[in-house]
């Protein structure tokens, strides 16, 4: 089926034939004889590099042409953008991953926007009127509607937008769902299941200098390394290919990519450039281990790295010159990075109270997905390394035979259940307890349990909390909102989590910063860094000293909650006390990545601690407003008069302090010749045509605030 026979624009036709592509895949020519063009709803479950995103484009466009509006959720940040800029050419496109109490009502005047499904969450509670006129949803990665996590937010989306728009057309994309054919019935949609790939995708297991297929084995040169995975890698690159890594930890994906680099040796001259690069912005021992792997051509990728060096460092791969990187299982989420060779090296991973545990197979799945780059690898390989001749066959049966588990609803939860019944009441999708039973009938849980009675005491016990929290009241059978539980609904928090902050609040003698962080970081939404044993004496003896403080008593029965706060509570000190972030990382023993993730999960945390002191503890509300200014700028509050000048941040704000420049009025003071002395001329020219005459009295802003409160980079 050519793509020109296709009732869509040309300029679509013509993006894709400059990209050598004229013709459908035999799975996207499926989707278009089963009414992907005629809004007729699909799921479809096809492998990584099959087409899915040209599915979407196909019928996003084809929508737009009928006058319709689409909406195209994604599970992270990363995702949106590279979608963002792929989808724009021949539309008008938005992207939607900001704060979480925002309308965000202009998004409404673009034909395509892009979000990440707690977004679109928020603008569901925050009644953003657009979303009513959004003729087709697509669903990127539906499979995770069984995230533990993230799962019951994006099945409780999907429902609510079907239910405001019941023509709405919808297209579920994912290449592992061990039940499609469940979801599809849910979605009332057509299944499109397939298994062909533009790229042969070969599955095997490595065991003693051997690559064993179903179909035969492929011998390696032995002598290549003493190790298997640097074995596996070096022979891939020997061929002309590039390789990916997956190892279950962060000190194990930059152990490998350190090997590799001094096995490599690339003399490719591009590699200098993405060397200098990291380079320029490296601040911590970990930047620069990665700018020595990658100048050698190999490389890691985790969530402890800075998003700039992810984003080099995938940069690089797809230009070639980074011929392999080490990854935890980050980089399978969904990214767009195929390879010609992928490794599984390690099948079992730390798992809290449990130990090491198997992976799962949809986690396999997902990485193995990522072997064989269309019109570039002849082929493509996913290898698992096998410790013992037995393994061997276990391992195909574990992973490579086996199908990706089954998806669940995670709407069954009564820990996730509560926030979002108290969403469904605010926004007036259901008033009674009858109605809310007769919504969730319409979830993939009422689909799959039938009988959504099960679902009877956990929404009782939700309501009574909410009920006890003073967030709704009772109208003889009849919830509606109050004006608190519409703000915990607006603000995107746990209403566990607005309850510890209100009480904080309520009960605190005197406002601190340490103490509303400590308090903050022992929420659910806020992950806190682990305690270990050699950090105790130290957290003692500061809980000790500064008992007055701090917000959270002593709890002699659960030690480990209040530790764990408290450590992140002093780092996140440490940084508003612009302490580097070298420094940081060498006291608490985490990365630069951890650092972003922390201080951008507490941002929105600190947001709704000021918008809840201004309606229960007035007098705290400058404080934390000055709080939630100091950790989105990473400053001390003596600084913050200056951080309201554009391209001022903390470094540029400090020297200006030092140099008894205090105030936008000092700085304007001492003349433009003096303030290019300390921060150079662009600099003080750029200040100066903001300073005008006027005097500079306004608060400064927070910028933009994190898309999440959970770390989904």
């Amino acid at each position: 089926m050519k793509l020109a026979d296709l009732p869509v624009p040309p300029a679509l036709i013509e993006r894709y034939a400059a990209r050598g592509i004229t013709e459908l895949y035999p799975p996207q020519a499926t989707c278009v004889d089963e009414g992907l063009l005629k809004g007729r709803n699909l799921l479809v479950a096809i492998p990584t590099a099959s087409g899915k995103t040209l599915v979407a484009e196909l019928a996003m466009h084809a929508a737009i042409g009928k006058g319709g509006k689409c909406l195209y959720i994604v599970p992270l940040r990363a995702l949106a953008a590279e979608k963002y800029a792929e989808f724009s050419a021949g539309a008008r496109v938005g992207i939607a991953t900001g704060d979480f109490d925002r309308r965000d009502d202009y998004l409404g005047r673009n034909e395509i926007v892009v979000a990440t499904s707690e977004k679109v969450d928020s603008l569901l509670r925050n009644r953003t009127p657009w979303l009513a006129e959004v003729t087709l949803l697509v669903v990127d990665e539906v499979h995770l509607v069984g995230s533990p996590d993230r799962g019951a937010t994006l099945e409780l989306v999907i429902a609510k937008l079907r239910h405001l728009n019941p023509s709405l057309q919808l297209i579920g994309l994912s290449a592992t769902i061990g039940n499609p054919s469940a979801l599809a019935e849910w979605l009332g949609a057509a299944l499109v299941a397939s298994d062909w790939r533009p790229v042969e995708l070969r599955q095997g297991v490595y065991f003693r200098g051997q690559i064993r297929f179903h179909d035969g084995c492929r011998e390696l040169d032995a002598t290549a390394s003493k190790s298997d995975d640097l074995s596996l890698c070096l022979d891939t690159i020997a061929e002309g290919g590039q390789c990916l890594i997956f190892v279950n930890s962060r000190r194990n994906a930059e152990g490998f990519a350190k090997r590799a680099a001094s096995a490599i040796k690339s003399k490719d001259p591009s590699l200098a450039g993405y060397a200098r690069r990291i380079g320029d912005l490296a601040t911590t021992e970990l930047d620069r281990t990665l700018g020595a792997c990658v100048s050698r051509g190999a490389a890691f990728h985790h969530a402890g790295l800075r998003r700039e060096y992810r984003e080099l460092v995938e940069e690089g791969f797809r230009a070639g010159a980074i011929k392999c990187i080490a990854s935890t299982p980050t980089l399978a989420a969904g990214l767009n990075l195929p390879a010609r060779r992928v490794i599984v090296r390690d099948c079992f991973r730390f798992a809290g109270g449990q130990g090491m545990v198997p992976i799962p197979v949809q986690e396999y799945h997902q990485m193995a997905g990522r072997a064989g780059r269309p019109h570039l690898d002849p082929y493509g390989e996913a290898v698992l390394i096998a410790k013992s001749e037995e393994s061997v066959d276990e391992l195909f049966e574990r992973y490579i035979d086996a199908p990706p588990e089954p998806i669940a609803s995670r709407c069954g939860d009564p820990g996730v259940l509560c926030t979002h019944i108290l969403s469904l009441l605010t926004t007036r999708f259901a008033r009674t307890e009858e109605e809310l039973a007769a919504f969730m009938a319409t979830t993939f849980y009422g689909h799959t349990h039938r009988d959504t009675a099960a679902l009877g005491p956990a929404i009782e016990s939700a309501l009574l909390f909410l009920l006890d929290a003073e967030m709704i009241s009772d109208l003889s059978g009849r919830y509606d909102p109050t004006e608190y539980g519409s703000l915990v609904s607006r603000l995107y928090v746990d209403p566990v989590t607005a309850e510890a902050i209100s009480h904080a609040l309520l009960e605190a003698e005197a406002f601190t910063d340490v103490g509303l962080l400590q308090v903050l970081s022992a929420t659910p939404d806020m992950p806190a860094l682990f305690v270990k044993s050699r950090d105790m004496d130290g957290l003692t003896r500061f809980a000790y000293e500064h008992e007055d403080d701090l917000w959270m008593e002593f709890p002699w029965e659960t030690q480990e909650t209040f530790y764990r706060a408290l450590k992140t509570a002093l780092l996140l000190n440490d940084y508003v006390g612009e302490a580097t972030e070298e420094t940081i990382c060498e006291r608490y023993e985490v990365a630069p990545g951890d650092i972003h993730s922390a201080v951008s999960n507490i941002s929105w945390l600190v947001h709704a601690a000021t918008r809840l002191a201004g309606m229960f503890r007035p007098e705290f509300k400058e404080g934390v407003a000055d709080l939630e200014l100091c950790v989105a700028h990473g400053v001390k509050r003596e600084l913050l008069p200056l951080i309201r000048l554009r391209g001022i941040g903390r470094v540029r704000a400090r020297r200006l302090f030092t140099n008894g420049l205090e105030s936008p009025d000092a700085v304007r003071a001492a003349g433009r010749d003096e303030v290019a002395q300390i921060l150079g001329g662009g600099i003080a020219d750029q200040v100066f045509s903001q300073l005008g005459g006027a005097a500079c009295t306004e608060r400064p802003e927070t910028g933009q605030r994190q898309a999440s409160l959970h770390q989904f980079e």
